[in-house]
């Protein structure tokens, strides 16, 4: 069989492991040319087929060009569609799906925040490293619950759920999760052995590295200024004896420069407590008499917090929903720092080729920044103020994006991610 294409990527990623594992279970022979990364992929060829430079990329044999590991892998997948590699039902298919995003999003991610923080590729922080690790044993525990009645993610046979999973998984084990976190997941261990260890996979995965402790972090080390020369010894006169206390904090007349508050918190107290408003919005019906809109109308505080329309700026750069959808649900992550600040509805409105991304921000405060800044990517959006008192048409913005049935410009809610 002539190969499907040539894969240019590093062979210990995780997204390389899921594509050549796909190509291993569906029978496709893949090529993998000699790749030197920070170098091949800079040069003129590779970036006049793949613009933005980035690996995993596949050329396809009938020249078809894709990066990202996710597309490469679900597409070559495709290919061999009696593989079952991505469901056979609409049923196996949408939990496939789940599973792989749940992969990217809820385990890849704070692993790789992690890994960036501790090589000092992403400035430290010892609370942003605390947050990454609490979420990501939330997902590594909701993956154990779901692995304790079965072999496999979706059905009775490996799918690109359990590929993709079993990727992640298996870089996770080497850094966050340590002896001590494993304890509380064998089904978990039992399913990533089960699936590394797959007579045409094991090649391809390699032998697991299980870390007693959990990598931690060690700040870089300071070079030491040299020395300056020696002055010539003076001859003094011995001072006379002072009291104690005179020297007794020579050594720290400067005083050290208190660590700055986040502005947010040095707003007044305010009557409106979130926590109880993602609460009520968890529990309740959004619309209708006791709803968790009419909690929000009858308990806001309009001093303490404020309501925001957010839009992306670069619609027109959409395609699939579910990438759209994913994208939404990257840029709540990198707001984590900001949690107890706020809370957000924001979807995917549209279809296909043809959607927006646009919702609402409860936040803290009467100016947006300072509640996402911390996100890198938040200059990609619009910050609109709202009244939802006052104006009617931003009354029912804000009721349509919390309610999920929002519509503008004729196009429907399709799909959306709540941050609380």
């Amino acid at each position: 069989m002539a190969p499907v294409g040539k894969l240019y990527c590093v062979p210990t990623m995780s997204q390389t492991k899921t594509i050549r594992s796909v190509c291993a279970l569906a029978g496709l022979e893949l090529e993998i040319p000699e790749y030197k990364h920070f170098s091949d992929n800079k040069k003129p060829e590779f970036l006049a087929k793949f613009p933005h430079g980035k690996i995993p990329a596949l050329e396809g044999a009938n020249g078809f060009n894709l990066t990202e590991g996710v597309p490469i892998a679900r597409y070559l997948a495709g290919l061999a569609p009696n593989s079952g590699l991505l469901g056979s039902t609409p049923e196996d298919v949408a939990a496939v799906d789940q599973w792989v995003h749940f992969a990217e999003l809820e385990m890849a991610m704070f692993t790789d925040v992690i890994i960036g923080m501790l090589n000092n590729y992403i400035p430290y922080s010892k609370g942003i490293h605390t947050i990454m690790t609490e979420n990501h044993l939330r997902s590594l525990n909701t993956l154990e619950a779901h692995l304790s009645t079965r072999t496999f993610l979706v059905g009775d046979r490996i799918t690109l759920a359990d590929i993709t999973v079993a990727s992640v998984l298996q870089r996770a084990v080497g850094i966050t999760a340590d002896a001590a976190v494993r304890a509380n997941l064998i089904n978990t261990v039992r399913f990533l052995e089960t699936i590394v260890h797959q007579p045409k996979l094991e090649a391809i995965y390699g032998p697991t590295e299980y870390t007693e402790k959990a990598l931690q972090y060690v700040p870089p080390k300071k070079e030491k200024a040299p020395a300056p020369p020696a002055a010539p010894k003076e001859k003094k006169e011995k001072p006379k004896k002072v009291a104690e206390d005179d020297d007794e904090d020579d050594g720290n007349l400067v005083p050290e420069e208190p660590k700055e508050k986040n502005p947010l918190e040095l707003l007044p107290k305010s009557t409106f407590n979130l926590e109880d408003w993602k609460r009520a919005y968890s529990n309740k019906d959004t619309r209708g008499a006791d709803g968790s809109l009419e909690w929000f109308y009858a308990n806001f505080d309009k001093e303490g917090f404020s309501v925001w329309r957010v839009d992306f700026k670069y619609n027109e750069e959409l395609t699939q929903v579910f990438m759209s959808s994913n994208q939404i649900g990257g840029f709540f992550n990198r707001l984590e720092a900001s949690r107890k600040y706020l809370f957000g509805s924001v979807g995917v409105l549209g279809q296909a080729n043809a959607s927006v991304i646009t919702g609402v921000l409860i936040l803290r405060g009467q100016e947006s920044k300072a509640a996402v800044d911390c996100a890198p990517d938040f200059e990609s959006y619009n910050y609109t103020k709202l009244d939802v008192f006052g104006n009617q048409e931003d009354k029912a913005f804000f009721e349509g994006a919390l309610a999920w049935d929002l519509e503008v410009d004729g196009k429907k809610w399709a799909d959306g991610k709540n941050f609380k």
